[in-house]
């Protein structure tokens, strides 16, 4: 499988080129260095059909002690092992730096095929500057504006020309898209990493420590492929701060609309917060299959009744979603981890199903022959029921009454009654009342 990946100091738009590349805002751009950590995917289209993965990373520091970027380097050190082409990219605002000069000596000693790709050349003197780099020894070099479009076409061809192109679909499989979803520091990045097998995500006690949504892809023992989404910690907006840390806040919710399923992580600590029931009330406006991990658990090892009181605590938190599964877990012993994939095939078994349009309609007519239903003194009466999709399982029911006029109570009790009897009881439902004409 063609892989290039993006390497070079923080700050010189290796963020800007990914996107620019995928033609997508994949990645957070932000004027502040260091706001990529985690390794960010993408596609990258060289033919119609055709094209390669797209890895950005983080700026690499070298000399600095702060933990980010000792992390950084050794995540970008494990993503260069699989990589066919690197771009290293380097600044012509800045000039050629000793951070440069380091980063080239360190993939000279890699082994790699490399492409030296001078960004933010737009004016005069930006071209001038470009004859530095060429000390650094590549034979490679192309000169561009990642923020401007320049020569982009151009470094396609060169990538096009040193990597095997693969048809998209093979690149792009339509794996089952899992965001890990949670509040900052609950050890969404630990449970990704333990899930892995390997540490893919950066790991710290410092909240907001991931701040794009990072996509992982994860081949199953049952040869199935799973997109594991890593979202920022989620945090009130009126506690954000940061702007980079809003725009996290705002992917993270996106996300919820492109994955399939949720884990959703809360802490033995502190069990289900205000915090927590907000996000939970998004996942449930949006129809979303999801799974509650309460992570941590290792903290109630010989305390069975102060975790039996907080399990307690936590399904009355979490009582507007009934059917949602919780399972204890702990991310750093891995305790109970791989039963998440268990619980996840039940649950998207459910969220997939289709119920026989005669077993639907005999549950109302049970429903109708057991139940009066009147609005305003007028009868309510049910002709007709259907599902029409799945991812949610939804159900359309036909009524003589305008759906506006229908009471929230009854809307409630018919998709209890379908949750409940059609066995929808891991999952959300919908269920849509519509006026026979």
């Amino acid at each position: 499988m063609g892989k290039v990946i993006i390497v070079g100091r923080p700050n010189v738009g290796k963020s800007t080129l990914f996107n620019t590349l995928i033609r997508e805002k994949k990645a957070i751009v932000e004027r502040t260095p260091g706001v990529t950590r985690d390794i960010i995917e993408g596609y990258l289209e060289l033919e119609e059909g055709k094209g390669v993965k797209l890895m950005d990373t983080g700026g690499i520091e070298w000399g600095e002690k702060r933990f980010f970027s000792e992390v950084i380097r050794n995540l970008v050190d494990k993503a260069l092992e699989e990589a066919d082409l690197v771009l290293f990219v380097v600044d012509a605002k800045q000039g050629l730096t000793e951070g440069d000069k380091v980063i080239a000596e360190y993939l000279r000693k890699k082994d790699k095929k490399v492409l030296l790709v001078i960004n933010k050349v737009e004016a005069k003197e930006d071209k001038e500057r470009t004859l530095e780099f060429y000390a650094l020894g590549f034979p490679e070099i192309i000169s561009i504006s990642a923020k401007n479009n320049k020569n982009i076409n151009e470094l396609k061809g060169l990538i096009k020309k040193r990597v095997e192109v693969l048809e998209e679909h093979l690149l792009q499989e339509e794996p089952l898209k899992i965001a890990v979803l949670g509040r900052p520091n609950v050890g969404k990045s630990t449970l990704i990493n333990r899930l892995l097998g390997y540490e893919r995500m950066i790991v710290s006690e410092i909240p907001g420590t991931t701040r794009d949504c990072v996509d992982v892809l994860l081949k199953l023992p049952t040869g199935e492929n799973v997109l594991l989404i890593d979202t920022p910690g989620i945090r009130r907006r009126t506690k954000v701060e940061e702007r980079a840390e809003k725009f996290s806040v705002d992917k993270a919710l996106t996300t919820l609309e492109r994955a399939d399923v949720v884990l959703m992580v809360v802490t033995a600590e502190e069990g289900i917060t205000n915090q927590d029931q907000r996000l939970l009330r998004q996942v449930y406006k949006h129809y979303k299959a999801c799974i509650l991990l309460v992570n941590k658990w290792d903290l109630f090892d010989g305390k069975r009744e102060a975790g039996n009181l907080l399990l307690e605590n936590v399904k009355h938190g979490v009582r507007f979603m009934p059917w949602l599964p919780i399972l204890t877990v702990s991310a750093k012993t891995g305790r109970r981890v791989k039963e998440i994939w268990g619980v996840l095939k039940e649950v998207m078994d459910q969220y997939n199903l289709r119920v026989n349009t005669a077993l639907v309609n005999k549950l109302l007519e049970d429903l109708k022959e057991n139940h009066n239903f009147s609005v305003k003194g007028k009868r309510l009466k049910f002709y007709y029921a259907t599902q029409t999709e799945v991812r949610p399982p939804t159900f359309v029911v036909f009524v003589n009454l305008y759906p506006e006029e229908l009471p929230k109570s009854i809307e409630k009790f018919i998709r209890n009654s379908f949750q409940k009897h059609l066995n929808f009881d891991k999952v959300p439902i919908k269920v849509v009342f519509r006026l026979r004409s």
